[in-house]
């Protein structure tokens, strides 16, 4: 073990930790410090550098997300990088010093209890990614879930291939941006659908060909216009809500719409009578088949390597700022991924 982590872990029981005791507005969260003790069987210990912030924990935290969060003392965070501090028996694979991600795995609880929103954390092994050494905490912390979600949508799910038209909804969140790149990167045409036409030069930078704004209305028509009336074979589409149906009509015959999140949090009605294929999907899709999920790391991190993919990030905040990290999370002005970074 090399020295510097023996002398850190020395004593090193403590870890300031983001709870809410009530479901509100980001208000509610409150930074305490918390006893964490040794990992136990299966589990690990991480010092954490960054977490990556995602929609889903400004939802649980307002009491509006798929699962409630269990309160009092309720905890937040899917995503975060750090570095192995201690390793509790059973687990193969890690070493204290290793660079890691950690990941969102399905639980009955969820992040309520096992949130990452933290200093330090402890997690199992099964939740780590060895981070390599070309990708830094904060990149490990803002890739993972974004770009997950849109390679199991478009690779495992869509089966993207070079000379299709991909529209992408919401796409200056982390998510689509991942998705544009992906489209991209595997000869694809992103189209990116976003509410106004201020992050047009973002988006493009981030790989669109096109930008519609919905602002501006008739998004179908638009992309039937960009495609000369074939429509697009894929929409990937984070929004839903009682807009789905006109977008569906953007698909060519035998399209896919894979509808991944919910902004719109109205009633979705679901366009039965078109000959598409729609598919509700989530990240946990390719968490739940290791092959799959192999092939997942692996497509990621070669994209990484090579350029092709790179996450956004818009803004970091420090642990200390989580109240304001989140009110910029309900802002909808940024485009790409907030870290938030821990000093130690």
């Amino acid at each position: 073990m090399p020295e510097i982590y023996g002398r850190l872990m020395d004593g090193m029981t403590k870890a300031k930790t983001v709870l809410f005791d009530e479901l509100g507005g980001p208000e509610v969260l409150r930074l305490t410090e918390l006893e964490i003790g040794e990992p136990t069987t299966g589990q690990v210990r991480v010092r954490v550098d960054a977490i990556g912030l995602n929609r889903g924990e400004a939802l649980l935290r307002a009491g509006s997300y798929y699962y409630d969060a269990v309160l009092p003392h309720s905890r937040l965070g899917n995503e975060a990088a750090g570095v192995i501090e201690a390793v509790g028996s059973g687990v193969a694979g890690f070493a204290v010093g290793d660079p890691v991600s950690i990941v969102a795995k399905p639980t009955d609880e969820g992040m309520s209890e096992h949130g990452v929103y933290a200093s330090r954390v402890l997690v199992e092994a099964n939740r780590l990614l060895h981070r390599p050494a070309h990708i830094d905490a904060i990149t490990g912390a803002a890739v993972w879930t974004s770009a997950f979600t849109a390679y199991g949508a478009l690779v495992e799910v869509g089966r993207v291939r070079a000379g299709d038209t991909v529209v992408v909804t919401a796409a200056s969140s982390s998510v689509g941006m991942a998705a544009l790149q992906i489209a991209r990167y595997l000869g694809a045409t992103p189209i990116a659908v976003t509410r106004t036409g201020k992050k047009a030069d973002r988006l493009r930078s981030a790989g669109a060909e096109h930008v519609i704004a919905s602002d501006n209305g008739a998004v179908a028509e638009q992309i039937r216009a960009l495609t000369d009336g074939k429509g697009a074979r894929i929409i990937f589409d984070g929004v839903a809500g009682p807009g789905l149906p006109d977008l569906a009509g953007a698909l060519a015959p035998d399209g896919i719409f894979l509808v991944y999140g919910s902004l719109d949090t109205r009633t979705t009605p679901l366009p039965m009578w078109w000959p598409i294929n729609i598919y509700g999907y989530a990240v946990f899709h390719v968490y739940a088949d290791t092959e799959r999920a192999c092939r997942a790391e692996t497509f990621i991190v070669d994209g990484l390597r090579n350029g092709a993919l790179t996450p956004i990030i818009d803004r970091t905040f420090d642990l200390t700022e989580i109240v304001e990290a989140h009110r910029y999370l309900e802002s909808n002005q940024q485009a790409g991924k907030i870290v938030v970074t821990v000093r130690h």
